[in-house]
């Protein structure tokens, strides 16, 4: 039953009351015998209803009888002619869903009431009768469905063409043969039926490209009165500009004056959705943008809160990809950055963040400490991920980001928020060398009040990896050790690691070192005194100064080169086993792919959470795939691992992708194999090369895959000699193996196999194998340093380009270098643009390129080339690329 409403005290006003507070089913179910009265109550019988409403709503479920009662009390309300009651009668039988056993108990009253006069009884009937009927059914009364459509009463219309809507799912042939009568309903006087009318024949005719590009085209022509129907239309005139985009060659866009011309219209909703549109355009250009822009920065300014929000919204996306755009708003989004709603000063925020310059920076910086405190958690990441990315679009403005990162990481907060802190600290640190001090005592500040154990414990980690390599490590020793004293144990076991690192790598401050680690010998947990009593063996008994041996230095900053899952197996064996545990019989061999290849792609991991960067990561795991296999132990230091290149197409029988990995002398093809066929085993799989057209390469080792079950991965490995310096070559590939049948029911495979191979894709060794991607944070103070002793200028003309964005990103995808400062981004209609790039070429030769590109004619494109580097040699090289290339 539902509580009595009570009388509110002065100091209760804020509090809200529900009519259904402490309903019960039961009792409700009880009160549905008020249906059965010889003499009804609409009032009662409708305040049931709304109670038996509320509880299918909020998910209470009636069991097979519960629901068949009240359905067969509901169609006893047929009787009551009171409107009110009517229209409840209708909502609770769509609720209900009757079966098709019970349908036909309320199917003739909904027919007479379909028929009646009363527009009201005529429209809903509609409704619930498309929503309960059958195919069967609806044969009978699709003639009634057809004459409401275009009935004058937009009620009963609209109804019509909704159900028409829900029909097209399930009986579509019915649903198809009513086009000339919707097609009627698109050019009624009513708005809500415009708009139903227009979104079933769009719907009708969807899966027909051509039928939809007339209906738009014959609609744009002003026949479409309805804001709500106009909205529809922009956004179907959208879809047909995507897909004919692809097709036209001309420079004309299909329907753009429509769009342009919606941004004049009197409804607000059709010129927001118009001018989301346009900025929603591929490949848009400058002059396109300028008006969609023009009139969303008119909205910043609105009175509406939904019209700001919208505005800013959409032109922070268009600053991802057009900031130059964005730019004449800026003033306009500051003054929002003081806006009631919080949402709307957030977006405001990033926007600015990504359109600003460098001599703005300040300014905002100012700006949103005010506004920070008044903000919840999960927009604050938001604001720290959109300064960590100007910092490294700005890196000499490091200090006064790094600064605010500090304060901010000092102030109250969650743990998401602290570590999107954290996180963007250590990015900074590792991308920009000049923030690595700052940023390593701003941590260290930070872990002095740290109630998050995992953060203190990662940067604990972090601070011994970067620490020791500073100008003055002994500083960071305080701070640790007060990890050792004060936090719990799991901190303090990360904060003797830490200090075991610092006593490795930097010789004078291993006394001390060794003084603070017998200290933790005494410690009440056994994983820190353990770790202490390690360490302490390992960095020289009597803790004299002296240099740490090489094995201690790899065993503390190295990783284990056995795949943990083959020791975890190893272990297990050695348990219940009486021999001694012997680390050297761990078998080597990876069985699967790298952690860096299996990974789907999806959001990117960064920060403490992800190794220093993606590429170091996977870089890692190939280094210790190698070094494991004797073959190719002897070709030395690995210089670079390229990304995975596809040699199968997708959902094919055998998946397979290569990494070359490039030595001085060698490169070696690493093929990841994967079986997709449930009933197949491969054995001695190996991919044979032809290198006829790679004539300096010859091929000296290579390692087949034993067995190969399915949606197991596992690798094969081809290595080959090659002159020193930048070969090139290409190569084709065939997949070899004995295919075994595997019987389903028991997973065993058949003794006999059968020799089958496989055709693989061509790979190519390219220019950019030989060069490892290194950015450098000030490019002019790196490029005036490296002086011009090695340096080489020439013009090269590009010929044709669809844009000086392409012609830039061809030659940076040639040259596989690092571009730096932003300035891989080409700015709108832009007929110049210089490109800044960094990296190392084999060798370890480091390498500055700057690039001068200018429009020469119609879409001609010219390029200036200017290279240092630490060798004549190099300089010489990359110009050979690009005019080869």
């Amino acid at each position: 039953m539902a509580q009595p409403l009570i009388k509110k005290d002065d100091d209760r006003d804020d509090e809200e009351y529900s009519p259904f507070l402490g309903i019960e089913k039961g009792a409700v179910l009880q009160e549905a015998r008020v249906f059965n009265d010889p003499q009804l109550d609409p009032k009662r019988c409708s305040q049931v209803i709304t109670k038996l409403l509320y509880l299918l709503n909020q998910g209470d479920n009636f069991t097979k009888v519960e629901a068949t009662e009240v359905f067969f009390s509901v169609t006893k309300l047929f009787q009551s002619k009171e409107i009110g009651l009517r229209r409840m009668v209708y909502l609770i039988i769509k609720e209900l869903s009757p079966s098709a056993d019970e349908v036909i108990i309320v199917t003739s009253s909904l027919m007479k009431d379909m028929t009646s006069k009363t527009d009201m009884y005529r429209a809903n009937a509609i409704r619930v009768l498309c929503r309960i009927t059958d195919g069967t059914l609806l044969t009978q009364i699709e003639r009634y469905l057809k004459q409401a459509i275009v009935d004058k009463n937009p009620v009963v219309a609209s109804a019509a063409l909704v159900s028409g809507i829900h029909l097209l799912q399930t009986n579509p042939e019915i649903v198809k043969r009513w086009s000339n009568e919707v097609q009627e309903a698109v050019q009624s006087r009513a708005a809500l039926v415009q708009f139903h009318a227009l979104a079933l024949l769009h719907q009708i005719r969807q899966n027909d490209r051509l039928a939809v590009s007339k209906l738009v085209t014959s609609l744009t022509r002003g026949t479409v009165r309805s804001p709500l129907a106009q909205c529809l239309l922009i956004r179907y005139t959208s879809q047909v500009i995507r897909e004919s985009s692809n097709n036209t060659q001309t420079g004309d866009r299909p329907f753009y004056d429509y769009l342009e011309s919606c941004l004049r219209h009197k409804a607000e909703m059709v010129i927001f959705e118009a001018a989301r549109a346009i900025t929603e355009l591929s490949g848009v250009t400058n002059r396109e943008l300028t008006p969609a822009i023009t009139v969303l920065q008119l909205f910043l300014s609105s009175s509406k809160p939904v019209l700001r929000f919208a505005a800013v919204r959409t032109l922070n996306k268009v600053a991802m990809t057009h900031p130059m755009a964005v730019t004449n708003c800026n003033i306009d989004m500051e003054s929002l950055i003081s806006d009631q709603n919080r949402s709307i000063a957030t977006l405001a925020i990033t926007t600015l963040l990504k359109t600003g310059n460098e001599s703005s920076v300040d300014r905002l910086m100012k700006q949103i400490t005010n506004f920070m405190s008044d903000i919840a958690d999960e927009f604050k990441i938001v604001v720290v991920e959109a300064i960590r990315s100007l910092c490294l679009k700005f890196p000499l403005k490091y200090r006064s980001l790094m600064n605010f990162l500090s304060n901010i990481l000092r102030e109250e907060g969650g743990f998401e928020y602290k570590k999107a802190i954290v996180d963007s600290i250590v990015i900074l640190i590792r991308d920009i060398p000049e923030a690595k001090e700052s940023g390593l005592f701003h941590l260290c500040e930070f872990i002095e009040d740290c109630e998050f154990t995992y953060l203190s414990t990662q940067i604990l980690h972090f601070l011994g990896n970067e620490g020791p390599k500073t100008s003055d490590p002994s500083k960071y020793i305080r701070y640790i050790y007060n990890r050792v004293i004060l936090e719990n144990a799991t901190v303090r076991a990360g904060a003797v690691s830490t200090l075991a690192k610092f006593g490795a790598l930097v010789d004078s401050l291993k006394p001390r070192i060794y003084v603070l680690l017998r200290r933790c010998l005494f410690d009440c947990d056994d994983e820190v005194r353990d770790r202490a009593t390690l360490y302490l063996n390992m960095l020289v008994g009597d803790g004299s100064v002296s240099e740490t041996d090489k094995d201690v230095k790899d065993f503390l900053f190295g990783s284990l080169d056995i795949p943990l899952i083959n020791l975890e197996t190893s272990l297990k064996n050695y348990v219940p086993s009486e021999e001694t545990f012997d680390i050297d019989s761990v078998p080597k061999e990876v069985k699967s792919q790298p952690l860096a290849e299996k990974k789907a792609p999806g959001k990117k991991q960064s920060g403490l959470g992800a190794p220093p960067s993606a590429p170091a990561s996977a870089f890692d795991a190939y280094e210790k795939i190698l070094s494991s296999i004797p073959e190719f132990s002897s070709f030395g230091k690995l210089f670079k691992s390229s990304a995975p290149v596809e040699l199968t197409e997708a959902e094919t029988e055998y998946s397979v992708n290569v990494v070359k990995h490039v030595y001085d002398g060698h490169v070696v093809f690493q093929y990841n194999c994967t079986n997709t066929i449930p009933e197949q085993l491969l054995e001695n799989v190996i991919v044979q090369v032809d290198c006829s057209e790679a004539e300096d390469f010859s091929e000296i080792a290579s390692k087949p895959l034993r067995s190969l079950p399915y949606d197991s991965p596992g690798q094969t490995f081809v290595a080959f000699e090659k002159p020193e310096g930048a070969i090139l070559g290409k190569f084709g590939n065939t997949l070899r193996f004995i295919v075994k049948e595997v019987d389903p029911s028991t997973g065993e495979a058949e003794d006999d196999g059968v020799e089958d191979e496989y055709q693989l894709e061509e790979l190519e060794v390219v220019a950019a194998d030989y060069i490892l991607k290194v950015g450098v944070s000030n490019f002019r103070n790196a490029w005036e340093s490296m002086g011009a002793n090695c340096e080489r200028v020439d013009e090269y003309g590009l010929g044709q380009r669809e844009s000086l964005a392409e012609a830039v990103s061809a030659v940076i995808n040639i040259l596989g270098m690092q571009p730096c400062e932003g300035t891989e981004v080409v700015p709108s209609n832009s007929r110049s643009h210089t490109c800044l790039l960094s990296g190392v070429f084999m060798g370890n030769v480091k390498v500055l390129v700057r690039l001068s590109f200018g429009v020469e004619g119609p879409k001609q494109v010219a390029m200036k080339l200017a290279v240092r580097s630490e060798d004549q040699a190099v300089s010489d090289a990359i110009h050979e690329i690009v005019s080869s290339g």
